[in-house]
């Protein structure tokens, strides 16, 4: 069943959530502990992120040093498999332009088409930290919609380099990132909205926004993609306050606004306990909110709040 399906299905609840492959030597049982938690409330589907590789500097002697390539989360493809033998939920790696070539992402749509996973999220992803803005990986695709074109050719029967595929498999079934509050790289939210148009008409079946905090942002980007006739679903990102630091590093990292009513509360934390409890009751309202008023899903962000998210379903679901 696809994503779109799933979401639409009103005999099922409104919960998906996103995991994180393990770091490069760890194994999967902090991960499948995520899932067990999170399962009993029915997650319609699980996101796989992806990371891109990039570049490290090791000392090798007599004051030099060496720069290798790494990747420090590998294995996006093979965990999506794994989850999907373990639990029979639907499952939906990222793809992303970030630190791969056309061939690179051929193969992972081979791979993944073997594997009978035929949902993705399409996403240009994160520039590499030494670069002052985000550069293709030789041939790659600079932006999500070029590798949406790249998965439409796949889709169509042709490889990237235009020699035809003997025997064209299931084709792939997509959703795209949107941004309530302008992606960081956007001179404003109309050109934003544009960008977003575009994905949509070249096939994408729904989007997810970055998390977000204040409802009315939301609320506001639906309404104005529904005017400009951007008819997808738009299933909002949800990622509860858990730590102190958060309250600097989230808005830094994910470039969105702390409405300053939850601000406000937090502030007045002394502990990541406190915070924690603080985020809880906020995601809480937030998910209410949205559902009462037609989201079509609540999608959880998971890195460093399994806990709050098993509370905040546990009210909710």
């Amino acid at each position: 069943m696809k994503v779109t399906d799933l979401i639409q299905d009103t005999g099922s609840r409104p919960f998906s959530f996103e995991v994180l492959p393990p770091l490069k030597g760890n194994g999967t049982a902090q991960l499948f502990d995520t899932i067990d938690r999170l399962r009993e409330y029915g997650p319609r589907y699980i996101n796989i992120t992806t990371h891109r590789s990039e570049y490290v500097y090791r000392d090798v002697g007599n004051g030099l040093v060496q720069r290798q390539r790494i990747r420090r989360r590998p294995g996006t493809i093979a965990i999506a498999a794994a989850i999907q033998q373990r639990y029979g939920i639907p499952v939906v790696p990222h793809i992303v332009c970030s630190g791969h070539t056309r061939e690179d992402l051929e193969y992972m749509l081979l791979d993944l088409q073997f594997l009978g996973i035929e949902d993705l999220l399409v996403l240009r992803g994160d520039k590499a930290k030494e670069d002052h803005m985000f550069q293709p990986t030789g041939d790659g695709p600079s932006h999500a919609t070029e590798l949406i074109r790249q998965i439409n050719d796949f889709n169509g029967g042709r490889f990237f380099d235009g020699t035809p595929i003997k025997h064209p498999g299931r084709p792939f079934h997509y959703g795209v990132a949107c941004y309530p509050e302008k992606h960081e790289e956007a001179a404003n939210m109309a050109s934003d909205m544009e960008v977003l148009k575009e994905k949509v008409a070249l096939g994408a079946k729904y989007a997810v926004t970055q998390l977000f905090f204040d409802n009315a942002r939301y609320f506001s980007f639906v309404e104005r993609a529904r005017s400009e006739g951007i008819s997808v679903p738009i299933v909002p990102g949800i990622k509860p306050l858990a730590k102190l630091s958060q309250l600097n590093i989230v808005p830094k990292t994910f470039h969105c606004d702390l409405p300053e009513a939850l601000y406000h509360e937090a502030c007045k934390c002394r502990t990541d306990e406190e915070v924690k409890h603080v985020g809880i009751e906020w995601a809480t309202m937030q998910c209410r909110e949205l559902l009462a008023n037609g989201a079509p899903n609540l999608h959880f962000y998971t890195v460093s709040a399994v806990d709050s998210i098993c509370e905040i379903a546990k009210r909710i679901y």
